[in-house]
């Protein structure tokens, strides 16, 4: 199988890679020693002046590495000796004594970025589909292919470590003006312009760098100033990890060592930290966390997908908005209605906001914003929903002016038109039960903000056609969203699971808790923000709307929700939107101090600080077992989904891998003695579900190990 060809044009070798059977680039053991032979080959040839790389996908580079070769590593030095070839021949590739130029149009991501990094001289693509990045820390690794030494020697220390701590993507423009690449060019001419640049470095002409500050080079140019810099970097990656990544700290590492004491000594650090992260249980749980969500991308129903060309959205609020920003940045046509001119023009700021923000960043050029926004009509009645073939209700969770909304779309809209209800917890069954066409009626969850948040929750009732299943799954994978199916029922999954932890938390309020420490402690857990935050953010209204729905589902159990967020409704506390809630915001950047009324309310300002342990295990648990009891209940269709929906729609530590993951981390019959624990301490909501009392007493796992 050959993975590149070979091409003599005027004297200079273009070097096509060409992944065979896959739609992009990927770096494997046998990539590497292909092109390892062909610079033996290169280096033997007088004819060739400079060499050009470039791919032969539509609109990939290189995507990085095959991560199914990293799932097999687990013997020690494995990964270090993967490491140190990659290293040897792309030290090989940088020392070639005639130019070496990149040809970049579509994705060079980690490897990929790497390859480039070792060229003489690279040349981009100006269009948006070019991103350049390396996101192994998002997967718990480090730059495994010397990027961690030729980074920071192109762009700066400050820059390099931005884009490996954060996995940042950066587009064309950006990249030339930090010096990331030496050109840009439009995509069909990015080959010529490689070539052209071979003929000027042969010329004698050198690549330009961008000037540094005099900040810049205190910082970086010198002993002292590199010494604080890392100091520096090293508090912020503790405050922002809460120390649950050990990737961040090791590509620290491997910088400081690099530009301390040379490139030698920094790459063999890179591939001794590269082969002890590949063993940790992070990186492996994020590496099948990001198959899991890859699988995603591909409908499963796809042979039964009828086709959508326009949507109609009902709602102009934060979600509606959002829907259409997606679905008209997708190629959709969206007609978007409300009852509110105001609204309607709110919603077109919002949007038109947004994208302005990406085309400042360069990840959009002005003419795509401005055809991205022509293919949203905003309309007060439903002119134009005779054409529609989705239709997505965003209006407030309120069952009955649901139903009477799709009542009234019935009538307006063909007799093949979907409609889809974005309702984070009532039942669709209960909604298409006056529809006079059922079986088109699916829940389309969406979570806010809808442009950032990637997950949908797609709720199916036994009645649901598969066909109207299979399309609304395929317009959220063209939407950019990871899908999830799962079956109807009181606050679905997502919204099920979390009604748990959330109360757990007031109950913990309520025996005198303190607010930012329970916060701060499920942060250190690994979850983004903590339950008063993440109340405060959502509403704590709403939250009290969904406490109500999912009441008698909990109460079959025996379970009664506690009422504090009725009585904080009552008060007017409802979170951030009203600048009240279990935090006071104050200022445009909403800096945020406890609200002293809350705890007037319960058990007065003297708090305590229960147990660490006592309270990640409460508040975790609850969750994971609610999780079992959506599985075992039949709401969820595998554990895989359950994992991907808490990760991606809730914050669930990504590191942990999801629930499911969770208990097969820390085994099955451990969970179940802690939650037998938690039971006799405070009664029957930490009863284990029926589900996990099976797989432990079967010796059996949630997934295949």
């Amino acid at each position: 199988m050959k993975f590149t060809e070979l091409e003599l044009r005027e004297g200079i070798a273009i070097l096509w890679l060409d992944y065979p059977g896959e739609k992009i680039n990927k770096i494997s053991p046998e990539l590497v020693d292909e092109f390892d032979a062909l610079l033996d080959e290169l280096e033997g040839r007088s004819d060739v002046e400079g060499v050009v790389l470039a791919s032969r996908k539509p609109d990939n580079f290189i995507a990085g590495a095959d991560l199914d070769v990293f799932l097999k590593m687990n013997e020690p030095g494995q990964a270090k000796q993967l490491s140190r070839r990659g290293h040897a021949v792309l030290n090989r590739l940088a020392a070639f004594p005639r130019p070496v130029v990149a040809a970049i149009h579509g994705a060079a991501l980690g490897g990929g970025l790497e390859v480039a990094l070792a060229c003489h001289y690279r040349v981009a693509s100006d269009d948006p589909a070019t991103v350049l990045a390396l996101p192994e820390v998002r997967l718990g690794l480090l730059p495994g292919g010397g990027g961690t030494q030729r980074l920071p020697r192109l762009i700066g220390i400050q820059r390099a470590l931005n884009m490996m701590l954060t996995g940042k993507n950066v587009y064309p423009r950006q990249a030339l003006r930090m010096g990331l690449v030496d050109e840009l060019f439009h995509p069909h001419g990015v080959v010529e312009a490689a070539l052209a640049a071979v003929r000027d470095l042969n010329r004698g002409s050198k690549p330009r760098r961008p000037r540094r500050t005099l900040t810049t080079w205190v910082l970086e140019a010198n002993p002292l100033g590199r010494k604080l810099l890392f100091k520096k970097a090293r508090q912020m990656v503790a405050r922002q990890t809460m120390g649950n990544y050990p990737a961040p700290f090791k590509i620290l590492e491997c910088v400081e060592v690099g530009m301390s004491r040379g490139m030698k000594a920094g790459l063999e650090v890179e591939a001794r930290n590269f082969d002890q992260l590949m063993r940790t249980p992070q990186c492996k749980a994020l590496i099948q966390l990001f198959f899991e969500i890859n699988s995603r991308k591909k409908n499963p129903l796809a042979d039964q997908v009828r086709p959508v060309k326009r949507v109609g959205i009902l709602g102009a609020g934060l979600m509606g908005s959002g829907i259409a920003q997606v679905s008209a940045t997708s190629g959709l046509e969206v007609v978007l209605k409300d009852v509110s001119l105001e609204a309607l023009g709110r919603a077109e700021r919002q949007i038109y906001q947004a994208l302005d923000r990406r085309v400042r960043q360069r990840a959009l050029l002005p003419f795509q914003r401005d055809q991205i926004l022509s293919r949203i009509t905003p309309v007060t009645d439903y002119h134009g929903f005779d054409r529609v073939d989705l239709v997505i209700e965003a209006v407030f969770e309120d069952l009955e002016l649901k139903r009477r909304v799709l009542a009234e779309v019935e009538l307006e809209t063909g007799e093949q038109t979907i409609f889809a209800s974005n309702t984070s917890s009532l039942p669709i069954e209960k909604l298409a039960k006056i529809a006079s066409r059922p079986t088109q009626v699916v829940g389309m969850h969406y979570f806010s903000p809808v442009p950032r948040m990637p997950l949908l929750e797609i709720v199916v009732t036994p009645k649901t056609e598969a066909w109207v299943t299979a399309t609304a799954y395929q317009v959220g994978v063209q939407q950019g969203k990871t899908c999830i199916v799962v079956n109807d029922g009181p606050g679905f999954y997502t919204t099920r699971i979390l009604a748990p932890l959330l109360n757990e938390a007031l109950l913990l309020l309520e025996e005198g808790g303190d607010i930012p420490y329970i916060d701060r402690v499920m942060r250190q857990f690994g979850f983004p923000v903590g339950p008063f935050k993440l109340m405060d953010e959502v509403g704590i209204d709403v939250g009290a709307h969904v406490s109500r729905v999912l009441a008698p589902l909990f109460a079959k159990r025996g379970v009664t929700a506690t009422d504090a967020m009725e009585k904080l409704v009552a008060q007017g506390f409802k979170g951030r939107k009203t600048g009240k809630g279990f935090y006071l915001y104050k200022g445009k950047k909403g800096r945020r101090e406890v609200n002293p009324a809350v705890y007037r309310l319960f058990g007065g300002r003297k708090r305590k600080r229960h147990p660490v342990e006592e309270i990640q295990n409460r508040l975790v648990l609850v969750l994971v077992n609610e999780a079992i009891h959506c599985l075992q209940d039949g709401i969820l269709l595998s554990p895989s989904d359950g994992d991907v929906g808490a990760v991606l729609g809730l914050g669930f530590p990504p590191f942990r891998g999801g629930p499911f993951r969770y208990v097969d981390a820390e085994g099955g019959e451990a969970i179940f003695n802690r939650l037998r624990e938690l039971e006799q301490r405070f009664g029957n909501r930490f009863t284990p579900a029926e589900l996990l009392a099976e797989k432990v007493r079967r010796g059996e796992s949630f997934h295949r190990r």
